[in-house]
């Protein structure tokens, strides 16, 4: 079994041995608190092999991340919808009842999500492009990091955002080169519909930061906060857990010329063989 299919599932064991709690989606989780896992970008492309992670979907995602996209309807007419059932709070407050979930639908604003702090926090500050700059001109600096938790904006934002900061740290390796390694923090975790998302789409941002400051993708890390499967999950988990691990693939950036231009479609994945998807309702 690939070591990153192994720590996966050994996490979802071990949320399924806690008891059940509930939360604001109505909908009850069994939840631990406090988790990391670490992956080296050396040993593969981390999607996961037992079930199908849409990895194109996690490119427009990430992509709409990048030039600080805030409209649903860019991500719908690049066929990415998991934004539908969420949007901005101060145009349709959130609700878990029908009405309200029909009105979020429906609008297309998603306010100041990760995006939007990323390229415009404050209106002013560019996170990105700083990260992007102090790579180039200052890469063993120690505070590279960009935060998507505004507290001033928590109440325009779709959803309060999950991973919430993010940092890269430049290292050498035993031939002198420069290797870039990213960790992120992640406040809650929907572990079987979110987090296999939320993986690849960091080891994507890794790798696009890597390649436009010519250094070596490194290791890709995750702190987990809430860390939780959903009761209408636990079917899929066990299937999911039931499976035999295949090798991880292999992902090229094509047609690169700078991570501000890049575009979903520049993605090549080689080598994937997973497992079928695994239907799972999202709790909204």
């Amino acid at each position: 079994m690939n070591n990153l299919d192994k720590q996966y599932l050994d996490l979802v064991r071990e949320i399924l041995k806690a008891p059940k709690k509930d939360n604001r989606t109505g909908v009850g989780t069994h939840a631990i608190a406090c988790w990391s896992i670490r992956h080296d970008m050396a040993d593969g492309f981390p999607l996961l092999t037992t079930k199908k992670v849409p990895m194109r979907v996690v490119a427009v995602e990430l992509e709409g991340f990048i030039k600080g996209i805030s409209s649903k309807k860019w991500f719908q007419d690049r066929n990415c919808n998991i934004w539908n059932e969420w949007c901005n709070p101060k145009k349709v407050p959130y609700g878990n009842d029908d009405e309200s979930k029909k009105k979020m639908l429906e609008e297309d604003d998603l306010g100041r999500i990760y995006g939007v702090q990323w390229r415009d926090w404050m209106g002013s500050i560019d996170q990105l492009k700083k990260v992007v700059d102090t790579l180039k001109t200052n890469p063993f600096d120690r505070r590279m990091i960009v935060n998507a938790w505004n507290p001033s904006e928590l109440d325009q934002m779709a959803l309060p955002p999950c991973h919430y900061s993010w940092q890269v740290i430049v290292t050498l390796n035993h031939q002198w080169e420069k290797v870039l390694n990213l960790t992120w923090n992640q406040r809650s975790v929907d572990t079987m519909l979110g987090l296999p998302f939320n993986i690849a789409s960091y080891a994507l941002l890794l790798m696009l930061l890597a390649k436009e400051s010519n250094m070596i993708p490194g290791i890709l890390m995750w702190s987990l906060g809430d860390v939780h499967v959903y009761e209408n999950h636990i079917e899929g988990a066990n299937e999911q857990m039931s499976r035999e691990a295949r090798d991880l693939p292999k992902l090229e950036i094509n047609n690169f010329t700078n991570i501000f231009d890049w575009q979903y479609s520049d993605i090549e994945i080689t080598g994937y063989d997973p497992h079928p998807t695994i239907k799972m309702e999202i709790a909204v």
